[in-house]
C-alpha cells in the first residue's frame, strides 16, 4: 500500500463501518477519530468528518489524506433506497484490456492493483463474468489491504466454468454462482463453497436489473463490477452503472481485448459524458465518473487532479 493510501485508509474503513451504524450515524453530524473508529464530536473537538447525506471530509487540503479522501469516501456511505453499482475497468491508452492472447496481468501499475483492492474491500459483493474468472482465475480478496473480502459473485449463465476455479473451491470468502433460469445444476458440479442462484435470462442474457435487486434484497448496498469488459459494458448498457472507475495505463498494446463496448450514439452531442475527476495512480491515471451526472461543465469543481 502507498504511503497515502496507508494514512487515509483507517479513516475511509471507518467511516465505512460507521455509515452501517444507525446508532452512531447522524445527519448532520460532525466526527471526531481516534485511529480506529469515529465518534461524534464534543465541544473543543477537533472533528475530521462530517456527515451530511453523504462524508465530506473537513481536513484542510494540505493533508497528505486528503486526496484518498475525496477519492473514496463517495463509496463509504450508506444507501437508503437502491444500491450503488461501481464499475471499473483497467485498460491500455488503446484502449484494451488484455492482449488478444487474453493476458492482463498487470495492464495498470501496482498502486491501481492497491486501489482495486480498496474499492473490493468498500464493496459488500464484487461481481466478474465466467470469462474473466476462466482467463485470469482470480481471487477477488482483499489481501493488499486491511479490510473484510467481499462475497464474490460469478456470472456463469450456462455453468461452463469447472468447479475447480479457485473462486469456487479456495473458501477464502462466500461466493455466489449465478446461471440462467432452468439451466439444470448438474450433481457433480455443485459444492457446499458455492450458493447457487438462478436469474431470468431473455434472448439468453441475464436480467441485470433482477440480479441488481436479488443482490440489494440480501442487503449488498455497494456493487462492484470487476470485470471483464463485457460484463461491464452489459451493466453500463443496461443503465445500472451509478459511478465509474477507468484506470488508464501509458502503454500501447496494438491489438487486444477491448473494454467498454455499448451502442453507439448518433451523434457525438447524444454521447453520455459525465463530469470525471482525475487522479494519478503512480504512473496509471484514473478517471473516476459520476454516471448519473451528465453535465458538461469543465470548471475546477468537475475535474479534480490529485497524486495518490
Amino acid at each position: 500500500m502507498t504511503h497515502q493510501h496507508s494514512q487515509a485508509w483507517p479513516l475511509i474503513r471507518a467511516a465505512a463501518r460507521t455509515a452501517r451504524d444507525s446508532t452512531v450515524l447522524k445527519n448532520g453530524a460532525r466526527y471526531v477519530f481516534d485511529g480506529e473508529t469515529l465518534t461524534a464530536a464534543a465541544a473543543g473537538d477537533h472533528p475530521v468528518l462530517a456527515f451530511e447525506n453523504g462524508w465530506r471530509s473537513l481536513l484542510p487540503p494540505s493533508d497528505p489524506r486528503q486526496a484518498c479522501l475525496d477519492l473514496y469516501l463517495p463509496l463509504a456511505g450508506p444507501r437508503a433506497n437502491t444500491p450503488l453499482v461501481l464499475a471499473q475497468l483497467g485498460q491500455s491508452l488503446d484502449g484494451f484490456i488484455a492482449t488478444a492472447g487474453g493476458q492482463s496481468h498487470f495492464v495498470t501499475g501496482p498502486t491501481s492493483i492497491v486501489h482495486l483492492h480498496i474499492l473490493r474491500a468498500l464493496s459488500d459483493c464484487v461481481i466478474v463474468g465466467a470469462g474473466t474468472v476462466a482467463a485470469d482465475n482470480p481471487r477477488l480478496t482483499t489481501r493488499l489491504v486491511d479490510g473484510p473480502n467481499p462475497v464474490r459473485v460469478v456470472l456463469d449463465p450456462q455453468l461452463r466454468l469447472p468447479i475447480s476455479c479457485g473462486v469456487f473451491s479456495d473458501g477464502q470468502a462466500p461466493t455466489l454462482r449465478v446461471r440462467a433460469r432452468n439451466v439444470t445444476l448438474p450433481g457433480a458440479r455443485g459444492s457446499a463453497d458455492i450458493e447457487d442462484l438462478e436469474i431470468g435470462a431473455p434472448s439468453g442474457k441475464l436480467d441485470l436489473h433482477e440480479l441488481v435487486n436479488e443482490l440489494w434484497s440480501r442487503g449488498m448496498q455497494t456493487i462492484l463490477v470487476e470485470g471483464g469488459g463485457v460484463t461491464v459494458s452489459a451493466f453500463l448498457a443496461a443503465g445500472l452503472v451509478d459511478r465509474m472507475h477507468i484506470v488508464v495505463a501509458p502503454f500501447v498494446i496494438g491489438e487486444g481485448r477491448p473494454g467498454l463496448r455499448v451502442p453507439s450514439a448518433a451523434k457525438l452531442e447524444d454521447c453520455v459524458r459525465p463530469p470525471p475527476r482525475v487522479y494519478a495512480l503512480g504512473s496509471d491515471v484514473l478517471f473516476d465518473c459520476d454516471m448519473r451526472s451528465h453535465s458538461q461543465s469543465e470548471s475546477g469543481s468537475s475535474v479534480i487532479r490529485r497524486v495518490l
